[in-house]
């Protein structure tokens, strides 16, 4: 899945509080072969929040979604979602942000860089991958 979105947006799925999916586009990067995704208004998104009540916000937890690239539309593959507290990663993050996305779009670029939106830093897992990665 990880080359699939390298430097793409896709559609997010969650699902809300009474079980509907909600999509919401995000830009994705890969670092290291690992997809990342965060959101551009920090802990103020719903999609974020959704994801934070399924994990509890803990760092060892996982949220289910699902995500669609949005060059293949209806083509949707379940994900987890696991956040990431590496500061190191979090800043490579970053770069792979300014690289993919800063030349055409560098204040949407600033914003998913600013402090708030990077401390919202979730690495994208295919299912059958989430037992065999690190805590």
């Amino acid at each position: 899945m990880n080359g699939d979105v390298d430097g793409t947006a896709i559609v997010l799925w969650v699902r809300d509080g009474n079980g509907r999916w909600s999509g919401r586009t995000v830009w994705t990067v890969v670092v290291d072969g690992e997809a990342y995704i965060r959101s551009a208004f920090g802990r103020r998104s719903a999609w974020y929040r959704r994801v934070l009540r399924q994990t509890g916000a803990h760092a060892d937890a996982y949220a289910e979604a699902e995500v669609e690239p949005e060059a293949a539309a209806g083509q949707r593959r379940r994900v987890l979602l696991r956040p990431v507290a590496d500061p190191v990663l979090v800043a490579r993050v970053s770069d792979a942000y300014r690289t993919a996305y800063g030349l055409h779009w560098p204040g949407p670029v600033t914003s998913m860089n600013a402090d708030e939106a990077a401390a919202t830093t979730l690495r994208l897992t295919d299912p059958g991958e989430a037992a065999q990665l690190p805590a």
